[in-house]
């Protein structure tokens, strides 16, 4: 059943995703923070562990093999043959999906059978039954990723955003209640985890029996009983391969990195004299970080999803209006909110940290670890600009490079510095990638990306605001404590802060006009700041 669908329909299916996939973030980001008050740092740090063993299977398949298999279907349905462009299809579908099924049962055959050995090499046996269950979301991902890749491949983004709504809905309803009903009944954190890694695979279940049902109302049943096309097979799984894996790269250099944490924190922590007990609420207050830096990249998240596909569309165009400025703009709202993001976290730290998690533990590693931030932003949206540009092996060259950087340091600076040499291991080799994707894309385009002026405008913004924080908080908090417990002493101290530093912070890059009114327009929910602007800087 063939459908015709019009660009204004496929970007309003486009828009719905991009809120969708924000939605999600957020979500990820926010439900972290109730779990780890129930369960406490040392559960934290067991779920933690866990989490991204698991998840770097599931992003690669459910977001970076579901695009690349719309990619092909969307290439393939430009042929002018009715016959011969159904038969492809059916084929593509066909040679991906046996392909991520047996990606699948190797994946499984790791995992499941594996667990002993990988706990082992985590350094906690008790996380063989938390990785055993995880190892079950396997099953779900080829089905998931072809009808993800169907639809989307058809311009029909509606389904793939409620069914990315509603994972992460059930997902952290499963966590959060099953986790409540345990630490109550009894109360330990192992099973704690493992119910937490069992709401990621009942979130990815339902995704999949929610598309289902779509996809038979708007199709019927599945049909593909039909004459074969000889297609190589190998070219389509090779295509497939590095397609999915330059879409995902981002995101599975974050889970990647929270990886070898996992395999490198408590094991050296250990080794350097600290109780298993200490070293387990070190890593699960090191883990808090996590959380911020998610929310922090959310600015950078929707830059990538909403502008960077414009890049892509202006850069293979021989005429007409160029991409260069549109370039120029993501690098600098990405610095400009990067930046914003991780300085405000930082001078709030201490209290934020109480206020989110109940103690202020480890306040300065958390303050290093969120500097990340900056890095990210950039590397989020330059390797989806050099996508769109069909740059993939240079920027997944880069992003293996800072890997590699983040797995030495973590096994020098541990020894040295403690959980904060993790810390700063995360920072240089985040910078590292950021550095060499801005010297590619400056070669590859040879264009300016900000100015001298930008930097300074900037500077005097981040600098109006540092002042007006750390003034407001040398008084706040201590004429607080004197009528209020500590922890609400921070609650408040940590939302006035934000409040005063983001309006002193905007206020200024509006009167400085870092960004113009017309660039103001194209960023996500850049109108009313585009109004302020126009404002503030009006002669009466």
């Amino acid at each position: 059943m063939a459908q015709h669908f019009g660009m204004k329909s496929y970007m309003k299916g486009a828009a719905l995703l991009t809120i969708a996939a924000l939605i999600v973030k957020v979500l990820s980001a926010i439900y972290r923070v109730p779990f780890q008050n129930l369960v406490g740092d040392e559960g934290f740090y067991i779920y933690q562990q866990v989490y991204p063993v698991i998840s770097i299977f599931v992003v690669w398949t459910s977001s970076g093999f579901a695009v690349a298999v719309s990619k092909m279907l969307a290439d393939n349905d430009s042929l002018s043959n009715a016959q011969e462009r159904e038969q492809r299809r059916s084929a593509i579908m066909r040679i991906v999906f046996y392909y991520l099924t047996v990606l699948s049962l190797l994946f499984f055959v790791v995992l499941f059978g594996g667990a002993e050995k990988i706990a082992q090499w985590m350094g906690d046996a008790q996380l063989a039954p938390l990785i055993r269950t995880g190892s079950f979301v396997v099953w779900v991902m080829p089905a998931l990723a072809i009808l993800k890749g169907g639809f989307q491949s058809r311009g029909m983004m509606e389904p793939i955003a409620y069914a990315q709504v509603l994972e992460q809905a059930i997902r952290i309803t499963v966590i959060l209640a099953g986790t409540f009903i345990i630490m109550a009944t009894t109360n330990s954190l192992y099973s704690a985890g493992k119910m937490a890694i069992t709401g990621t695979v009942i979130g990815e279940v339902a995704a999949f029996f929610f598309l289902v049902y779509l996809f038979y109302r708007q199709f019927g049943l599945f049909h593909t009983k039909q004459q074969r096309q000889p297609v190589s097979s190998l070219s389509i799984i090779k295509e497939v391969t590095l397609l999915s894996i330059s879409v995902s790269m981002s995101g599975l250099l974050l889970l990647g990195y929270q990886l070898v944490d996992s395999f490198t924190i408590y094991s050296l922590l250990m080794e350097n004299g600290m109780a298993s007990t200490m070293a387990k609420e070190t890593k699960g207050i090191y883990d808090r970080g996590q959380p911020l830096v998610q929310l922090g990249i959310v600015i950078a998240s929707s830059l990538s999803l909403a502008i960077v596909p414009l890049v892509a569309h202006l850069s293979k165009k021989q005429e007409g209006r160029s991409a260069v400025p549109f370039i120029q703009l993501t690098y600098k709202a990405a610095i400009l909110f990067g930046w914003a993001a991780s300085l405000g976290l930082m001078l709030i730290m201490p209290y934020l940290n109480e206020m989110l998690f109940k103690t202020n533990a480890l306040s300065a590693v958390l303050t290093v670890y969120v500097f990340q931030i900056v890095p990210l932003s950039i590397i989020l949206t330059f390797t989806a600009i050099l996508q769109g540009y069909g740059k993939l092996k240079k920027p997944a060259l880069f992003l293996l490079l800072g890997f590699i950087i983040k797995i030495v340091l973590n096994l020098w600076m541990i020894g040295w510095l403690g959980i904060l040499g993790a810390a700063i291991a995360n920072d240089i080799g985040l910078l590292l990638t950021a550095s060499m994707l801005i010297i590619y894309l400056k070669r590859l385009t040879s264009i300016q990306l900000a100015s001298v002026s930008f930097y300074k405008k900037v500077g005097i913004a981040s600098l109006s605001m540092a002042i007006a924080v750390l003034l407001w908080l040398q008084f706040t908090p201590a004429l607080l404590s004197y009528y209020l417990s500590s922890r609400v002493t921070a609650i408040i101290a940590s939302f006035t802060a934000v409040c005063l530093g983001a309006f002193v912070l905007l206020t200024m890059v509006a009167k400085k006009r870092v960004l113009a009114e017309k660039e103001w327009y194209l960023l996500p929910f850049g109108r009313r700041m585009a109004v302020y602007q126009l404002w503030l800087n009006s002669k009466k």
